[in-house]
């Protein structure tokens, strides 16, 4: 572990809960004092849990609450070094290569060249070299850290345990300062033990029915109380279903804000069913959706979908909002 000096953030807990309230994500204790930790130990959070329960969110709202300047590391299949941490300008070093063999009359040696070349001005810094390098207060985030390939996941274990890089032709570039990092994972693949040996855990599952209303309450504009109420119950009774993918909150948000725009103030089965598309996301989770709702606007049974009853879908640990992909 780095001995940098670390200056906290936050003074407690509630702090942390408060404030992210007033940027509208509603976290309970477990998330409030998971920041809080990292913040207070500077170690980074590995957040786990499915896609669009507010695990990206988190991270963005973590820095707007606290104003610091949030950097995105998005990762993908094949994603290397030079697009996560840094590489060098090739088209620059040929140029001044070229110009430099014109100036070999005065008595210039590839050394100098050499030596010229692999300088910061030819460096280009991608987002963990820049946030490492940054001297005001920074938000890391990389996000879906488990679709990278084990290797590439290998680069992030010298930033995260010692808050530095190597760079062979410029040695080792230390930060003056810890960044707040998170990392974000939709559990398509186990991470690696020395990965999350280095980082505080947080699991962000879907929210209890209450806490999902208050989320649309908070993150919906128009909306009524009943509206929410019928929403998060519908949804919450479409997740115990078998699907190929259960609705996300994001995906709640978004089709509470089309059942508004529509001008929907009790939505009823067929009203529903014309709207799952925004719900769900493949024609055999719809087809399968649409008939529960069909069979349960000719039946009262408990734990249907019929607006107005509760599910009994997966509890977990609440939070608002979605991120610009949903994690």
């Amino acid at each position: 572990m780095t001995d940098i000096d670390i200056a906290p953030r936050f003074t407690s807990v509630g702090a942390v809960r408060d404030g992210l309230r007033q940027v509208q994500y509603l976290a309970d204790e477990g998330i409030a004092g998971v920041v809080y930790l990292a913040d207070r130990l500077g170690k980074p959070v590995l957040v786990e849990g499915p896609a669009g329960t507010g695990k990206t969110q988190l991270a963005k709202s973590v820095a707007e609450m606290s104003g610091a300047r949030l950097i995105r590391l998005q990762c993908y299949e094949g994603l290397d070094e030079s697009k996560a941490l840094y590489e060098w300008n090739y088209k620059k070093q040929l140029l001044r290569i070229q110009a430099q063999r014109l100036a070999e009359d005065s008595g210039a040696s590839w050394s100098d060249i050499e030596e010229d070349i692999f300088s910061e001005e030819f460096l280009l810094t991608r987002p963990l070299l820049e946030a490492i390098r940054a001297t005001e207060p920074v938000v890391l985030l990389i996000d879906e850290v488990d679709r990278v390939e084990v290797e590439t996941e290998a680069l992030l274990l010298e930033i995260l345990s010692d808050y530095q890089v190597s760079i062979p032709e410029l040695g080792t570039v230390a930060a003056t300062q810890i960044p707040m990092v998170f990392l974000t994972s939709n559990n398509t693949r186990e991470l690696s033990e020395a990965l999350k040996r280095r980082c505080l855990f947080l699991h962000i599952d879907y929210p209890q029915l209450e806490r999902e209303k208050e989320i649309v309450l908070t993150r919906v504009p128009g909306i009524s109380d009943h509206l929410a109420d019928q929403i998060v119950r519908i949804v919450r009774s479409i997740r115990t279903l078998e699907l190929k993918k259960h609705p996300s909150v994001s995906e709640t948000l978004d089709w509470a804000r089309t059942l508004v725009l529509l001008g929907i103030e009790s939505i009823d089965a067929e009203e529903a069913k014309q709207t799952l598309h925004i719900l769900l996301k493949y024609q055999s989770d719809i087809i399968k959706a649409a008939k529960e709702l069909a069979d349960d606007g000719n039946s009262a049974r408990p734990g249907g979908l019929r607006p107005g009853t509760a599910g009994s879908g997966t509890a977990g640990s609440g939070a608002a909002g979605s991120g610009g992909r949903g994690t």
